[in-house]
């Protein structure tokens, strides 16, 4: 079969499904065998073949009959493994729960979006437990970074396949979710939009938690417009309520403390060139040292992160027992952490988050963004981390460093690519806003995308 619609927008593919050009049979049976053929089987762990051919053949049906559900009929989208499936065990990157009881429901995010007529190709590749930025997963693979051409990169994690697969062609959208980066890191990895929404902006039933207090989910895809009629799908809504802002009306703060230590070079300079592009197009820009975020990682030294403690109280009995044989030691190795974690310091934490919260939104003027780089660094490469435990802890937390703060804040935020740094790997831009703050801040992403991206 001829493969001409791989590598397309949700936007480019929408415009041919409705206009009769493009059936939903042929675009899903062209993303099923780009899968099984592609070079990298470890993006993918379970391919939907039945249920796909299913869903597209009764969205074929819906458009010639005119009863066409909205702009995501007919769309492909690949699901994280950590959202339940009907019929299928929820495997979250694991071994260990391989004979788990199958899910009787879909998870009600993955309802929604069969509701608004997309098609689910497959489940994605991802960190074992969600528990790491980086992505490697020693029982599936590690999907490469499909940008990387001179050595293998790691995709970033913990939504590893969700940004291959995108990256790659193989859908134009995947959702992952997001508790300390899991959807902004990969998308910057990769070249890709990723958009973390605010916490419990979407049902989280039947998606397996990592840290509850923390856990958000969303999409990455190749275009602010196709996170925004996905965000609408999400959350059962017919049609999008984000609006385009005019860029000479928008202000961003850039934190002056924390995000850009160790900054690599290229990263440095593609995000200074992108905010030389946005004040040229009238976008008011100032910078501000923020010490709510020099607090912020005190109180993880002093406690330890609210994310390693949940993660630890959900795990412990498996920790406990002969599964743990059976899973990633690294992943072992940061939950044990957990352990020692008392409740005091957890609810220390807890407290002293909600002043921080505070904090750092006495630090915004009215209606102003945050912005620094999504990460400080471009993709690593894959080999040294797989070998050395010691480094890849070191990474992992440099990895996590700036997304997380948008977790512990409870802001949401937006990844956008931002050109390029080292060995001509992406680089992201990380605007944010505070909590519930969705539409507001996909309308200005959706305005400043294209001069963002230079």
């Amino acid at each position: 079969m001829t493969q001409t619609h791989l590598g397309k927008s949700i936007a480019q593919l929408s415009v041919l499904i409705q206009s009769g050009r493009l059936d939903p049979v042929a675009l899903a049976e062209e993303s099923l065998d780009a899968i099984r053929t592609h070079k990298d089987q470890a993006i993918f762990t379970r391919l939907l073949e039945t249920r796909a051919k299913e869903e597209a053949a009764a969205s074929s049906r819906r458009l010639r009959e005119g009863r066409s559900r909205g702009l995501l009929d007919g769309i492909p989208v690949a699901w994280k493994d950590l959202f339940a499936i009907a019929g299928l065990p929820t495997t979250a990157g694991s071994i260990v729960l391989a004979d788990a009881e199958p899910a009787l429901d879909d998870a009600d995010v993955v309802t929604s979006l069969k509701a608004a007529g997309m098609v689910a190709i497959g489940r994605v590749n991802m960190t074992e437990f969600a528990f790491s930025g980086l992505g490697l997963n020693p029982h599936y693979g590690t999907p490469h970074n499909p940008l990387a051409f001179d050595v293998a990169r790691i995709p970033g994690g913990s939504s590893s396949g969700s940004a291959v697969a995108v990256a790659a062609g193989l859908v134009p959208v995947s959702i992952g979710t997001d508790t300390g980066g899991s959807v902004r890191i990969p998308s910057a990895f990769n070249g890709l939009v990723g958009y973390k929404a605010s916490h419990g902006r979407y049902s989280m039933a039947g998606v397996f938690p990592l840290a509850a207090s923390l856990d958000s989910l969303g999409p990455l895809c190749r275009s602010v417009q196709d996170a925004i009629w996905v965000d609408a799908a999400l959350r059962g809504r017919f049609a999008p309520e984000a609006e385009r802002a005019e860029p000479a009306g928008l202000s961003i703060v850039v934190p002056t403390n924390v995000v850009m230590d160790h900054a690599e070079d290229g990263v440095v300079a593609a995000f200074e060139a992108a905010l030389a592009r946005l004040s040229a197009a009238g976008v008011k820009i100032r910078r501000a040292v923020f010490p709510a975020f020099a607090r912020l990682f005190e109180v993880m030294a002093e406690h330890g992160p609210l994310a390693t403690a949940e993660a630890f109280a959900l795990h412990r009995r498996r920790l406990a027992g002969p599964e743990a044989e059976a899973m990633d030691r690294r992943v072992v190795a940061r939950l044990r952490l957990g352990e020692k974690i008392s409740l005091v310091g957890y609810l220390e934490t807890l407290k002293v988050r909600e002043q921080l919260i505070k904090e750092a939104a006495g630090m915004l003027g009215p209606n102003e963004f945050i912005a620094y780089p999504t990460v400080a660094h471009v993709a690593p490469a894959l080999a040294p981390l797989e070998a050395d435990d010691e480094l890849f802890g070191k990474v992992n937390g440099r990895t996590l460093r700036n997304t997380a703060i948008g977790n512990f804040f409870d802001w949401c935020g937006v990844s956008l690519p931002c050109g390029a740094g080292e060995a001509g790997m992406p680089v992201g831009f990380l605007l944010s806003a505070p909590k519930n703050q969705d539409e507001r801040l996909l309308g200005a992403a959706l305005a400043l995308e294209e001069i963002v991206a230079g």
